[in-house]
């Protein structure tokens, strides 16, 4: 399983150099499994939780929750920290946001895509999301605030979810997993 990290990782070969130069800048790379005192007693509760895996040119995010409700939580979780640095953004405003689709994985990027859409024309960061999934529509809230270039770090703009490596299951474990790439 791919570890969550804070932070960016560094490019090998080609333009190394140049990230040498721009290291004393970046945050600290931080694995979530340093934070938690026992990551794995963690993993094995099935606790709700987001993590970004490799992607050749954008960036995968899952998330994973005890209910598909969770994972779809944790997914938004996923794509705010590949937007801006974690932790930074307060919950001062509610957006709602409601999605209608036939299976949960195109639920998946529509609720994600929805999330894009309110970043984008809000200029809106989000912290903290709430999702509530009946059949196919899900009822959503997402709280955050007005970007601001002095308090938040940002990363990346997404341009949306993809269906590439789209994928949203229960595990044998009992646990739902909700993933895809983003484009950014």
């Amino acid at each position: 399983m791919t570890k969550q990290r804070l932070g960016h990782e560094r490019k090998r070969g080609a333009g190394a150099h140049e990230d040498k130069k721009k290291e004393s800048k970046r945050r600290p790379e931080v694995a979530l499994e340093d934070v938690i005192e026992d990551y794995d007693e963690f993993l094995r509760a099935g606790q709700a939780h987001w993590e970004h895996f490799p992607h050749d040119a954008d960036i995968g995010i899952r998330g994973v929750g005890g209910t598909l409700d969770e994972a779809f939580e944790q997914a938004a979780m996923a794509m705010m920290a590949a937007v801006v640095v974690p932790g930074t953004v307060e919950g001062r405003e509610a957006v709602d946001v409601r999605c209608t689709a036939p299976d949960v994985e195109m639920l998946l990027t529509d609720w994600l895509n929805a999330l894009v859409f309110e970043m984008a024309t809000r200029n809106m960061a989000f912290s903290r999301f709430e999702v509530s999934i009946e059949g196919g529509t899900l009822e959503g809230r997402a709280w955050g605030e007005p970007v601001d270039d002095r308090k938040h770090s940002l990363i990346v703009e997404v341009k949306g979810a993809t269906f590439t490596a789209l994928r949203v299951a229960k595990q044998p474990d009992g646990t739902w997993i909700a993933q895809c790439v983003i484009d950014v």
